[in-house]
């Protein structure tokens, strides 16, 4: 997306509806896949996705599916998808994931129905205030007001979503704008300001810093942990006594394959603050101050004060870029130092969280793309696969729950070519269990892990942290999902989803090695913990 576009023309005096219009445009701006679930008000678009050649239709159940899926496209290709969104009740359940999004900087335009804008007036029981929806989770929220404007607004749209470092994108169209005949304005190349540098005034206070034998943190996101960016990381390390975390929720990371083994700073805050304590400098690179994820009485907010902080890259310019200026200045040239790829040895024995994580680990191909969501399996198999073969992990960035099988199904369109898997918790994968049927349709290759231990495991270890070492009745029901337990080869079925149990870690060995030569469609494993 660095070189101009330029609209696509049609000879002078044909016209298109305005539907029409703005998806030529958005074609023509990068527009690839639209995820969809269209009302009454979206009709014309509907039928100028048939019209209009080059987007790819994809439907989603619930709309959390369809903005889940547009980050994790998103993720995977730096270009915005669309979305196709039902008035401001059909915005409002897709509002969890574009938060989550909105926390990733993933590009997404989210094209919006409306009323007809005669008919606003009259208060219509779908009629609501779309902009407020829409304002907390997006960048750039605009509503089409006359036919004349639609290819203006579509490309401004997308150079906000495009415009570093990404960004929300939310244009509401009436539906008489949709249907109304329109004619060709733009002419002029449509430019996406999206280049990354860095400063290189940063670079020097950093590497003054390192040469003064000062203890020094970095704290990684964004592009910074590509593979330009930990390989740079690894020389920085080699000539020096810093040390490395990524965030705790990264947008994408790629991970093992020899890449070094960066971990992610912990989640809960008296671990977090214990690996940063020491350090004199935490130096952020593509990220923000860290923080508590939640506020706990006698725990600081910040975890590390404002005075030991230093910005090498903002979350808008080049993490990888100022590392590997760094790395230069620096002066190292030490090779990399990487994790090298191995087996772990597997025991044959119930299932367990650490042995899952070892289990997947082994068992990923080059170049998965592994969707985490959940924490009982989540950080084991982190920990564990730095060993794996190279693979990108996508994980929860804003803590909204629902994302890991959207996100999922966004990358397998995005990158056909390689494997992706879901690695889910159950009481989350309830949240847009729509997604198999998604998957199942558009014959995606998604390998569905769900760690089964029939509770909300994060809840549980809250309410110990808070104080309950044994659970009441009313606590025990609202944390736990055993009465009646979920049937998942059940639930898989009914959305067309082959499926197996397994309990044990040969079980669960064979079940995996069964997914990878499925490629007709998904596969979900039912992983049932001890």
């Amino acid at each position: 997306m660095t070189n101009p576009i330029r609209m696509q023309s049609e000879s002078a005096g044909v016209e298109l509806t305005g539907a029409e219009r703005m998806l030529q445009t958005a074609s023509a701006a990068g527009a690839e896949v639209c995820f969809a679930n269209p009302g009454t008000t979206e009709m014309p678009l509907v039928a100028a996705l048939d019209a209009v050649p080059g987007i790819r239709a994809v439907l989603g159940l619930f709309e959390g599916v369809c903005t889940g899926a547009a980050d994790g496209y998103g993720r995977m290709t730096g270009k915005a998808a669309l979305t196709l969104l039902h008035l401001g009740p059909g915005f409002a359940n897709g509002i969890a994931n574009l938060h989550n999004a909105r926390r990733a900087r993933t590009p997404i335009v989210n094209i919006v129905g409306d009323h007809a804008s005669w008919h606003l007036e009259y208060d219509a029981p779908l009629t609501s205030d779309i902009h407020s929806l829409a304002r907390p989770v997006s960048g750039w929220v605009r509503t089409v007001e006359r036919t004349a404007d639609i290819e203006r607004d579509t490309l401004d749209a997308f150079r906000a979503s495009l415009k570093a470092p990404g960004s929300i994108s939310t244009i509401v169209f009436p539906v008489d704008f949709q249907q109304q005949a329109t004619r060709q304005h733009a002419d002029e190349p449509a430019r996406f300001p999206i280049a990354r540098s860095f400063q290189e005034a940063r670079v020097e206070a950093v590497e003054e810093a390192l040469k003064a034998g000062k203890k020094v943190v970095f704290l990684l996101g964004g592009g910074a942990l590509s593979e330009r960016g930990q390989h740079a990381a690894s020389r920085i390390g080699a000539g020096t006594s810093a040390r490395f975390f990524s965030e705790t929720f990264p947008a994408r990371t790629e991970r093992g394959g020899g890449l070094p083994d960066i971990d992610r700073l912990p989640y809960f805050p008296e671990k977090a603050i214990e690996q940063l304590e020491a350090a004199d400098l935490v130096v952020l690179v593509e990220t923000i101050a860290p923080v508590a994820y939640f506020g706990y009485e006698g725990l600081p907010s910040l975890l590390v004060d404002e005075g030991r902080l230093l910005t090498l890259a903002d979350v808008a310019e080049s993490g990888e870029g100022a590392l590997e200026r760094l790395a230069q200045a620096i002066g190292e040239r030490a090779s990399d130092a990487g994790v090298p790829t191995r087996q772990y040895a597997i025991p044959d024995c119930a299932l367990d969280a650490i042995l899952v994580g070892k289990v997947l680990s082994n068992a990923l191909p080059d170049k998965a793309i592994v969707s985490v969501e959940g924490g009982t399996c989540g950080y084991p198999f982190v920990t564990a696969s730095a060993a794996a073969a190279r693979h990108t992990i996508l994980t929860n960035t804003g803590g909204a729950i629902g994302q890991g099988l959207p996100v999922a199904l966004g990358a397998a369109i995005a990158c056909p070519e390689r494997r992706v898997f879901a690695l889910q918790s159950d009481g989350s994968a309830q949240y847009t269990i729509q997604s198999l049927w998604t998957m199942a349709r558009e014959r995606l290759p998604v390998v569905v892990l769900i760690t089964s231990n029939r509770r909300y495991g994060i809840l549980q270890t809250e309410l110990r942290r808070a104080g309950s070492v044994e659970f009441g009745p009313q606590a025990r029901a609202l944390t736990e999902l055993d009465d009646p337990a979920f049937d998942w080869q059940a639930l898989a079925a009914g959305y067309g989803v082959p499926s197996v149990r397994a309990a044990t870690t040969r079980e669960l060995v064979a079940a995996l090695a069964d997914a990878l030569v499925h490629t007709s469609g998904p596969f979900l494993i039912e992983m049932a913990l001890a």
